[in-house]
């Protein structure tokens, strides 16, 4: 495949993602990425300004790849609140106990940029799990519960500290736990 600007900016925002994921953005280096990517650093600063724009496009790049792994952990057909939460909270919890993971790239980001409010990457995180919530609230609003927003706010909110809890403690019973919430907030939700 010929080299082109178009491929080499992908191929530069690939091997980010991979050091960022391994390294965190303060230890990642520049020069790193780009010995690794096959380019100059000259080269990876024509497409990016700066590493924390390179963050950023990297946090965007893997919007759509996060986001499609939850919708593929749920059947379309799955019309239950309680299944749809059992399912979620299952596929996290499978997630979380991969060999090689070390969290989501975008709640590991804003952690080390938690001093930065105006970080693009920062930006870049909202807006992906702002989507990630809106997608739950989706699909929740196909099903019984008449306050779908509410509950997929509360249920993200589960998601997130246990996600959390687990980089903090290493601990994957705390899937099993904010699950267990998660399904009595459903239930108490639930027509009667």
């Amino acid at each position: 495949m010929p080299r082109t600007p178009r491929n080499t900016k992908q191929r530069i925002v690939d091997t980010a993602y991979r050091v960022f994921y391994k390294e965190g953005f303060n230890r990642a280096r520049l020069d790193v990425i780009a010995e690794t990517a096959g380019v100059s650093k000259r080269t990876l600063y024509y497409h990016f300004t700066s590493k924390d724009a390179l963050l950023a496009a990297v946090l965007d790049a893997q919007h759509e790849l996060a986001l499609a792994r939850f919708q593929n952990w749920l059947d379309p057909d799955i019309d239950n609140p309680a299944e749809i939460v059992r399912v979620l909270f299952k596929e996290f919890a499978a997630w979380t106990r991969s060999p090689a993971w070390q969290g989501s790239g975008f709640t590991r980001s804003v952690m080390e940029l938690a001093d930065l409010p105006g970080h693009p990457a920062r930006a870049a995180a909202r807006r992906h799990k702002a989507a990630v919530e809106t997608w739950l609230a989706e699909r929740l609003s196909g099903t019984s519960l008449a306050n779908a927003n509410q509950i997929a706010r509360q249920i993200v909110l589960l998601l997130e500290g246990c996600h959390a809890l687990i980089l903090i403690h290493g601990d994957q019973a705390y899937a099993t736990a904010a699950a267990e919430a998660a399904q009595l907030l459903v239930g108490s939700h639930a027509p009667s």
